[in-house]
């Protein structure tokens, strides 16, 4: 299937959306308990099993209006529903929160073992928004790797030492604002490297 462009909007709000409905109606149920099937649940279980369909939904949805899913949305997407549904079968809430740990330490294990073989395979995904000198796609991948290290770590000093509440935020507003900034901090790197500026 052939990539097909959609409107930002729509594509923005099948990427963040899933996350925005998973925060609110957290908000909604943190401090109740469910029993079904004569099984207490608390308010992040049930609201964890209710993100898996949301999110499946609306990677399918974005691959059938694109035609094509980035490494990164099938990863969440399997990662989701298999740490998530084990969580909410077992009744354990780690399972799920554990979850971005392995998809950063697998991101950052991919970038390493490209820089071990001196190739970087953010060129073959980013090159055509950003398309970069050999040596800058090196220092990205490096600079990745090491950004998927520590957000990993992040994750599990927060999840494991902290309130559900605050790993919620952290989650949903911490862990997009820290790419948001390593994006921007490499404006430089960026500008450096850029092949327009090789041409020029």
């Amino acid at each position: 299937m052939h990539e097909r462009r959609i409107s930002p909007i729509v594509k923005s709000v099948l990427e963040i959306g899933p996350l925005i409905v998973f925060f609110i109606g957290y908000l909604r149920v943190r401090q109740q308990t469910f029993v079904i099937a004569g099984i207490e649940y608390d308010g992040f279980i049930v609201v964890t099993a209710a993100f898996i369909p949301l999110i499946l939904l609306c990677t399918g949805l974005l691959w059938a209006l694109t035609g094509k899913l980035s490494k990164m949305q099938i990863a969440t997407a399997v990662f989701v529903t298999l740490l998530g549904g084990l969580g909410v079968w077992l009744n354990d809430d780690r399972f799920f929160k554990m979850k971005p740990t392995i998809v950063y330490l697998l991101f950052a294990a991919v970038l390493g073992f490209d820089l071990l073989r001196g190739r970087s395979c953010l060129k073959g995904i980013m090159e055509e928004m950003m398309p970069l000198q050999p040596e800058g796609w090196m220092i990205l991948t490096r600079r990745m790797g090491v950004f998927f290290l520590c957000l990993a770590l992040s994750n599990e000093l927060v999840w494991r030492t902290m309130s559900t509440d605050i790993w919620v935020n952290f989650k949903i507003f911490g862990l997009t604002a820290a790419s948001f900034v390593f994006l921007a901090a490499q404006g430089r790197l960026f500008q450096t490297y850029a092949i327009e500026k090789e041409s020029e």
